[in-house]
């Protein structure tokens, strides 16, 4: 019996731009920045991405199929 304890996440799933707001958290002292999605109704953020490089923020547009729309930044 194989039991698969590291599995990779599910990333990529469809998010629904009716109650989600893609956005990008960033801190203001170590700079450090993390892609993710704001709840519209309780304005929270789910983390998803931590973005190291342009590529990685390349590549959270293209799971998402956020295309070249513009993505708010908070502080």
């Amino acid at each position: 019996m194989i039991v698969h304890l590291f599995r990779k996440k599910n990333v990529g799933k469809q998010y629904d731009p009716a109650t989600y707001t893609p956005v990008i958290r960033c801190s203001i002292c170590t700079g450090e920045q993390v892609a993710g999605f704001r709840d519209k109704t309780t304005g929270k953020i789910e983390d998803i991405l931590l973005l190291q490089s342009e590529r990685d923020l390349k590549k959270f547009r293209e799971l998402y199929g956020l295309g070249d729309e513009p993505i708010e930044k908070v502080y």
